[in-house]
């Protein structure tokens, strides 16, 4: 009898030590998977912060000269308003006309090479994204909201507005008014 106590003593012994062990098992294997979770998180989360890096440093190459460019523009706006009141068929400004054409053609080409685009609307719908109205003008012969004249040629450095071009915007026309004689 005392034998038949010892072997239940040993199966309860084994028993509870099996579901210690189980129950181990089991706990080992939930820290292990939270572990794994917390360990693809953390890699997740560094590699959106190298991402975002990478987008920051991008945005600042493209757009470090923004300020520099846009103190540019003010002379390019003279270069082009000097051409336009030299006359062309005036021998005696013959030659500086040659020279502020191609100061003005030197100035483009530097900016097309940094991603300074001119925004020239002449004709083209209204586009508030890119266009400021200085006015609105009365004209039936374009569409309305039209761009009828370029005050101010804006400027995109690569893509994004630098300056708006200021523009004159067409608007449909009024219903005629009558004149005092067809009222009578």
């Amino acid at each position: 009898m005392a034998d038949e106590q010892l072997n239940e003593k040993d199966l309860n012994v084994e028993e509870t030590g099996a579901e210690n062990v189980g129950a181990r098992v089991l706990e080992l294997e939930e820290q292990l998977a939270a572990a794994k979770d917390q360990s693809l998180r953390v890699a997740a989360e560094a590699q959106n912060s190298i991402r975002r890096a990478e987008q920051e440093v991008e945005k600042a190459r493209k757009f470090a000269l923004e300020k520099f460019s846009g103190d540019l523009l003010p002379v390019i706006d003279s270069l082009e308003m000097a051409l336009a009141h030299l006359k062309p068929d005036d021998e005696q400004v013959k030659s500086t006309r040659e020279g502020v054409e191609l100061t003005l053609k030197m100035f483009q080409d530097t900016l097309k090479r940094y991603n300074l685009e001119a925004v020239d609307p002449h004709g083209q719908p209204f586009n508030p994204e890119h266009h400021q109205a200085m006015a609105m003008q009365e004209n039936g012969e374009v569409e309305p909201n039209s761009v009828l004249n370029v005050f101010q040629k804006g400027y995109l450095l690569n893509g994004r507005l630098l300056r708006p071009a200021m523009v004159v915007v067409s608007k449909a026309p009024s219903a005629a008014q009558p004149s005092i004689n067809e009222k009578a």
